[in-house]
Formats: C-alpha cells, structure tokens, sequence
C-alpha cells in the first residue's frame, strides 16, 4: 500500500514508516550473519575468516547497489510527493537501464579482479582459495542484489516499507535453512555459503520486481512517461553518485583496515569477522532508518513542507536513541556469548578480539546515529555537498588512525578506537549542515 508521508504527525507517521524498514534491515543482515555463523560452527575458524575476508570487498558492490537505491528513492519520492506520476514512472525506467549498466560493468571488474583484489588485501594464504571462491559465486550474483535494491527504494519513495519486509523475512529465513543444507547435509564447504546466498537472493529479487512493476501500473498517469530520460537520470546521479561514493570509499576504508588487521593473524580476523557483523547489524539499522527519514524528507520537499523537515529530524533522534540504549546493554554485557556464537571452538585470542571491538564501539552508538539521522535529511533535501564532506571526514581519520595507532604499543586496541573518534567528528559535521540548511529552497 503506498503512503503519503507528507500527512499526519511526523513522530507516528516516521514510526509507522520506519519499523518495518528497521525489520527488513535486520532480516538483511541475517543474511550475513547466517553465513557467518554456519561457517564458523560447522567448517571452522579459517572458513569464518575467508567469509569475512571477503565480505569487505563485497561490500564496495553492495555500495553501487546502495547508492542506485537512493537515488531512484529519492527522486521517485520527491515526484511522488508532487504527483507528477507519469514523471515518476519514467524515474524508474531510466534508473533500471542504468543500473544494468552499471551491474554488468562491476561483474566484469569482480570476475576478473577478484584474485588481485584479495592480493591487495594481504589475505593470508591459509583462507585465500575460499575467500575467492566465495567472492566469485557473489559477483554472479550480483544482478540480484542490484535490482532487490531498486525494487525496495521504489517501494520506500511509495511509502510502502511493509511489503519489503515480507519479502526479506521469507528470503532470510529461507537462506539459514539453505546453509545449514549446503554445508552440513551436502558438505559443500565455503561454496554451500555462498551458493546458499545467491539463491535466495535471486527468488527474493525477482518476486520484489514483480510486487513493484504491478504496484506502478496500477497508479494512473495523465500521459504516458518515457522510457528513457537523461535529465532524470542526471537529477538521479546527482543523489546516487555521492550515496555511491560515500559507501564506496568507507568500503575501500575498510578493505584498507582489513589489509591492516589481517597481519595480527587468522584468529584476531576471525575475532573481527564476528564483532564487525555485529557492529555492522547495528549501523546498517541506523542508516535504513536514515534512508527512511530521506524519503519522508523528500516527500514533504516535493510537496512543499518544509516544516515538516526540522520535526522529522527530533522524530528520528528520539527513534534511534530508544534503539542504541538496548544495544548498548547488550553488547556490553553479553559481548562474549555473541562473539562466540559464531565459532565452534574459538581461540584465546579471537574471542578477546571480538570482545574487545564491541565494548569500545557500543557507547558511540548514541553518536553515530544521530549523524545518520542528519545524513538522512542531507540526502532527502539534495545537500550531497554537505552529505559527502561528513562522510569522508569520518572514513579518512578512520583509516589514518587505524594504521597510526596500530603502530603504537596499543595495536589491535587502536585499531578498534580509530571508529569513535571517526564517528564523533563527522557527527559534528553532519549535525551542523543539517542547522544550517535551508529547506525551503530545496526544490524539485
């Protein structure tokens, strides 16, 4: 069911909108985590290891699908919010063409460049072989995580965040029982992981088309759109090109930090592997619900409400907040348990590693996501500007202290402490741009 978030008291109608956009997130997540997890329990350490060696790099493809997400998102509700239908229609079809394009060029990169790309990283030898098998089965794969993509950010600009939910929780449950068969009936090893992950991946995909191009013909147009439009398309890049950059470059941070990491060893990489899935659970969370607050932004820019902006970022902090306060419990009191949920027999060493990630991360939740509430709103108001130099701030003094600090006597631990202080200045930015930012010019 499509929703105008344009009506209604933004504190419930964000609430309303955003809790299954939080759900679908952690169905998403399950997905990782559920490779993860069987992997470390019935293949073992070094298999947990290569999934997450490689789960870094898949994430610089995850970025360029994100980023087309946000832009058609973004556009599609800022013509939704206007009710130029037929304008929104086109929005759709130029943002598939392109995607497609864009799709089949980063297969090429990753079929061919997987090898080097694990060499860059100083992956170990030890889980070298399965870090790139598993890399190579997810880039064929890659089709489906870009138009799932699409398919759900046209279901979000529609203020529909109910039916992705679905579609999520089915195709995540799904794939836990498709790992456990691969790998422990078929014992398929490190390929059953990713096998596993590129079927469910593929129904969920090709049913979330088939629910949007149906939901989309049956809102009527004046005239009909075109197929193609290079100044949407442009209007589109203008929004997914920094949305692209952003994940991109904290991806490539991150590929950087595990090239880093991966000199401690095979067992502080394991510990890593477990603690950063969880971590990134947590932020994952945050940003949808960021990119829950851009469409709501969006809508009401489109429908000329601008008010209705300022009242939706108090709305989003308050949400976020009441999130970090259990998460914060959790990880700080029960971060040994969930680390070591994912290994058989975990090391010393590993299961102190991942213990360590979690206490020094959780606090800075609170943080962290008030500035994705406030990117949220850059986006959703077109200050991509503003959006990228918060967003770089964060990823260059993550990775320059990463190296810095684990050269000093603190090692690992300065590693872990280089995202804190990250995440607290680029708040700062992020926080600033938003009270500068003038929403009333923000138009169409």
């Amino acid at each position: 069911m499509n929703k105008d978030l344009t009506v209604g008291n933004p504190e419930k109608v964000l609430w309303k909108f955003c809790l299954p956009l939080f759900g679908s997130i952690i169905f998403q997540q399950i997905y990782n985590i559920a490779d993860s997890l069987v992997a470390g329990k019935f293949i073992g350490e070094d298999a947990l290891a290569a999934v997450g060696n490689s789960y870094e790099i898949t994430l610089i493809f995850i970025a360029f699908a994100f980023g087309c997400n946000i832009g058609c998102s973004v556009i599609v509700s800022q013509l939704f919010g206007a009710k130029q239908y037929s304008e929104m229609k086109t929005a759709v079809k130029t943002t598939i063409i392109g995607s497609a394009v864009l799709c089949i060029l980063l297969m090429a990169v990753g079929i061919l460049g997987s090898h080097m790309l694990l060499m860059l990283i100083h992956t170990p030898e030890n889980i070298f072989s399965d870090s790139k098998l598993y890399l190579d089965i997810y880039v064929w794969g890659l089709p489906f995580v870009f138009f799932y993509n699409m398919a759900t950010g046209i279901f979000s600009a529609l203020g529909d965040s109910k039916t992705p939910f679905w579609f999520l929780a089915a195709s995540s449950t799904a794939n836990i029982f498709m790992d456990i068969l691969f790998v422990k009936i078929f014992q398929m090893g490190v390929a059953g992981v990713a096998w596993a992950t590129f079927l469910c991946q593929g129904v969920s995909c090709i049913l979330s088309l088939l629910f949007v191009f149906r939901r989309l013909h049956k809102i009527k147009t004046d005239k009909k759109g075109k197929t193609f439009s290079m100044i949407l398309l442009k209007k589109i890049a203008v929004i997914a090109i920094p949305s692209i950059l952003q994940q991109s470059f904290i991806s490539v941070g991150n590929i950087l930090i595990q090239s880093i990491i991966n000199n401690f060893g095979s067992s502080v990489i394991a510990g890593y592997s477990a603690a950063i899935k969880l971590n990134n659970l947590v932020i994952t969370s945050f940003t949808t619900l960021g990119n829950g607050i851009s469409n709501y932004t969006a809508q009401n820019i489109g429908a000329q409400k601008h008010e209705r902006v300022k009242e939706g970022f108090r709305a989003g902090r308050k949400m976020v907040w009441l999130l970090c306060v259990p998460l914060f419990v959790l990880y700080m009191s029960g971060g040994k348990f969930l680390v070591a949920f994912f290994m058989d027999q975990p090391s010393a060493e590993a299961l102190a590693t991942g213990i360590n990630i979690l206490r020094i991360f959780s606090p800075f939740y609170f943080v962290i996501s008030v500035k994705l509430v406030a990117d949220g709103i850059l986006r959703g108001a077109g200050m991509m500007k503003q959006f990228m130099v918060a967003t770089f701030t964060d990823l260059i003094l993550r990775v320059l202290l990463a190296f810095l600090l684990s050269q000093t006597g603190l090692k690992t631990v300065g590693i872990w402490c280089a995202w804190p202080i990250g995440w607290t200045v680029a708040c700062v930015c992020s926080v600033a741009f938003y009270h500068k930012g003038n929403f009333a010019k923000k138009q169409l």
